[in-house]
């Protein structure tokens, strides 16, 4: 809802104005929605309940893999180069996990795992996004449908679980998962793999687990040592090499 009001102002008289196209590609933006807003967002809430931040950040970062296979089944040509970044920085994640002896499995795991797995074939779905439609309008689009998928989802958990007292620290919150990480996240997001593709925008998420680690040590002095730094070198050095021009791919 919080997403939903933030993109409004921006997308919603354009969605109007181009309803009869969004009508002719209702399948496409239904899909969309389902993958991208509904089901992604209830597996990373319930992964939550059971799963460490540090887990669902390093099983996020396995999406740039997911994106690329579903790019490659949908006919996309990767390019040398580019699976060669993506397999470095892939290297430097687990050796960087497998390293901190800290990330075990929980039953949320698997709900992450499913997260991803939406997230990444969202993620390849943009690139069949109709040229003509703008890029706020479907964000509304889907914003709008997505919402009127959770609702059955959100009066259960309301019948079940009950509501929350609202107070600053429920609300901020709040207010920050849907503006920034849903409606900003999500517009930018959709702009970069409209510009780029899914493969090429999504390497960057390999730098999740490098920025986890320098926040780790910069603001609660976690020890990182040299292992550290070299897998953080490789996840780099991947995440150039991916993210390299078409025109250089080989």
């Amino acid at each position: 809802m919080i997403a939903l009001a933030a993109v409004a102002p921006f997308g919603a008289r354009q969605a109007w104005r181009q309803r009869a196209l969004i009508r002719r590609h209702l399948g496409f933006v239904l899909l969309a929605s389902l993958l991208g807003v509904a089901a992604y967002n209830t597996l990373v809430n319930q992964a939550g309940v059971t799963t460490p931040a540090a887990n669902m950040g390093m099983i996020m970062a396995a999406s740039p893999v997911l994106m690329a296979v579903f790019e490659r089944a949908g006919g996309v040509r990767l390019g040398a180069r580019r699976v060669a970044g993506l397999l470095i920085a892939c290297a430097g994640v687990v050796l960087l996990v497998g390293g901190s002896g800290e990330v075990g499995l929980a039953p949320g795991d698997l709900w992450m795992i499913a997260a991803a797995c939406c997230f990444g074939s969202y993620s390849a779905l943009l690139r069949r996004r109709p040229a003509e439609l703008g890029g706020t309008a479907f964000l509304f689009t889907t914003f709008l449908l997505g919402t009127v998928m959770l609702l059955p989802v959100q009066a259960a958990s309301l019948a079940v679980q009950g509501g929350f007292a609202p107070t600053p620290g429920t609300v901020l919150p709040l207010l920050y998962v849907g503006v920034v990480s849903s409606a900003l996240a999500f517009f930018a997001w959709n702009k970069a793999v409209a510009l780029v593709g899914a493969t090429r925008a999504g390497i960057v998420y390999y730098l999740q687990p490098v920025c986890v680690a320098l926040l780790s040590w910069a603001l609660l002095a976690e020890p990182t040592g040299w292992a550290q730094a070299g897998c953080m070198a490789l996840i780099l050095g991947g995440v150039a090499l991916g993210a390299g021009t078409a025109g250089k791919d080989g």
